[in-house]
């Protein structure tokens, strides 16, 4: 059978409140073994930790996302340096920038994202990153941290940034938007990621892939995902999920 890893889902989510438990449980079934739990603010991250310390193929990630990055300062840094010391905690993420939303301003978030990669330079984490319509401002700020492992989670991007950020060292993070029609650059994007640095991810309970777009998303849908990196790079579903296992285990540092 074989075994996926859902590199970022976000199990702490509140629409998951009612059966986290029965979802969580029935993942192997579906033949997703390993999952990443990042987290989006401190309250998130500890309860990514607290997950990751109950199910045992569960891990986290702690960070502060540029939507809580006003709310970013010594307090929480001193806290997510203590976490990312915890054995089942292997990233700092998710950070980055997010100008679709504005949801804080942006000197705040890059302010916010470069203490934060500062951080994870300091400590040898690696970091997982979300940019959305902040492309230019992103690879800037990840040029100058001279931090070199990371993914780009919910890759999107150019095949042209995608060459840049794989220059740079770092991975790339497909959702269920590859399965859309209307995703051009995916197939593009996909064929051309090297094999050891291409990763796959449900972003749960967000972005559902197709047949179930528009429904509560978890990790039992990642085959869909990975059905489509095989068709994309026109190799087996098995080549496929067994391609990105490795890598997802070799990045955040787990053992089979």
């Amino acid at each position: 059978m074989m075994r996926l890893f859902d590199t970022h889902a976000h199990y702490d989510d509140q629409r998951f409140e009612g059966d986290r438990d029965q979802v969580l449980g029935g993942l192997r079934e579906a033949g997703v073994e390993r999952v990443l739990n990042p987290g989006a603010d401190l309250a998130s991250s500890e309860q990514a930790v607290r997950l990751a310390q109950q199910y045992d193929f569960l891990y986290a990630g702690v960070g502060v996302h540029p939507h809580s990055a006003a709310e970013y300062g010594d307090a929480q840094e001193k806290r997510l340096a203590e976490l990312l010391a915890q054995p089942k905690v292997r990233a700092l993420g998710e950070i980055g920038l997010d100008y679709h939303y504005d949801f804080s301003p942006r000197e705040q978030q890059k302010a916010c994202f470069e203490r934060q990669l500062a951080l994870a330079k300091a400590l040898d984490v690696p970091v997982i990153i979300h940019e959305r319509e902040a492309c230019q401002d992103c690879l800037e700020i990840l040029k100058a941290s001279g931090v070199e492992k990371g993914v780009v989670h919910c890759f999107s991007g150019s095949l042209e940034t995608a060459k840049i950020l794989v220059e740079m060292g770092f991975y790339l993070s497909f959702t269920g938007v590859i399965t859309f029609k209307n995703s051009r650059r995916a197939p593009e994007v996909v064929r051309w990621v090297p094999a050891d640095r291409i990763m796959i991810e449900t972003d749960a309970p967000y972005l559902a892939p197709e047949p179930r777009r528009g429904r509560r998303n978890d990790s039992s849908l990642l085959p869909y995902i990975n059905q489509a990196v095989a068709a994309f790079r026109g190799i087996s579903e098995e080549e496929a999920a067994r391609i990105t296992w490795e890598n997802g285990l070799h990045f955040f540092d787990i053992q089979e």
